[in-house]
């Protein structure tokens, strides 16, 4: 298990995503794999730099990020002490409908829900815990 502290701001994605597949690198997985987690990571960061510290002037931004390899797979956990919001009580984007018609927001989450295998939040100790888990391709069959 390896822990980082980032500064919650979008120019630091390319440092989070490189030290997720640091983490990720020499342990059997593929790059189609390693794309989707670089995918859901982006977006759960982006997230956290864009809104979690956007009402709170003055705080410590921050992004605490947690990857924990096992035998079967991965699991990343995404920290914050911003303002408590649960992006999975959201509702789904209807995605059958042309992307004129749908309402904006709602479509980063919806990917991250659909290309991982766990996707879970909580509110715990003042602080959003964004947690997901992506199974190896070799550890489903």
């Amino acid at each position: 298990m390896v822990k980082a502290r980032f500064d919650a701001e979008v120019p630091n994605l390319p440092q989070v995503i490189d030290f997720v597949n640091e983490a990720l690198s020499g342990d059997g997985w593929d790059q189609e794999t390693l794309a989707v987690m670089d995918v859901a990571v982006e977006e759960i960061f982006v997230n956290i730099a864009s809104y979690a510290y956007a009402t709170l002037p003055g705080a410590e931004k921050f992004a605490d990020i947690t990857v924990d390899l096992d035998d079967e797979g991965v699991t990343v956990i995404l920290e914050d002490a911003g303002v408590e919001y649960n992006p999975l009580l959201r509702e789904d984007p209807d995605v059958t409908l042309p992307a004129k018609d749908r309402s904006i927001g709602g479509l980063g989450i919806y990917m991250v829900k659909m290309s991982m295998d766990k996707v879970e939040y909580e509110r715990k100790d003042g602080r959003n815990v964004f947690t997901i888990r992506k199974v190896k391709p070799a550890a489903k069959g």
